[in-house]
């Protein structure tokens, strides 16, 4: 019994950590580039992580699951825009991140907008594949209504 306790735990603990294992860009270039690559589209989160009990929901109830690690492996490129109010970002990031609020008219947090680059030149342009939010029900529910936006 002792020992069937023990082994739960263990596969309980690894498959957090290998929730954990998602890699977020910051450099939207970056993600872009490997999003042309890859095919897969930019999953962009806007968040205020130091300030927004929204933005801190959806990632403890979506982004830090297993069933989300899985689906984003194999969907979308992870894009982390930050707006914290207490910590200070680098200028080219805060810079970086405040463009591409004003370009997706950001109005509240969290939002995720789903998009596929295009480069031309250095520059890059967005296909707008739509957006969502906090959504209730937890990782499936939110994945759910995600594929539904990347299926367009």
């Amino acid at each position: 019994m002792k020992k069937s306790f023990i082994l739960t735990v263990m596969v309980l603990f690894a498959l957090a950590a290998r929730s954990q294992d998602l890699k977020w860009y910051t450099d939207v270039k970056e993600a872009s580039e490997l999003s042309i690559k890859t095919k897969k589209p930019l999953m962009m989160f806007f968040t205020g992580s130091d300030w927004c009990g929204w933005c801190n929901k959806l990632q403890k109830e979506v982004f830090k699951t297993a069933d989300f690690a899985k689906w984003a492996n194999e969907n979308v490129i992870l894009v982390e825009l930050d707006f914290p109010k207490r910590k200070q970002l680098e200028p080219e990031l805060a810079k970086q991140n405040n463009d591409l609020g004003q370009m997706f008219a950001i109005r509240g947090y969290p939002t995720v907008w789903l998009v596929t680059p295009s480069k031309n030149n250095e520059q890059f342009a967005f296909e707008r594949l739509g957006s969502i939010g906090y959504v209730y029900g937890g990782a499936q529910e939110w994945i759910k209504q995600t594929n539904v936006i990347l299926k367009k």
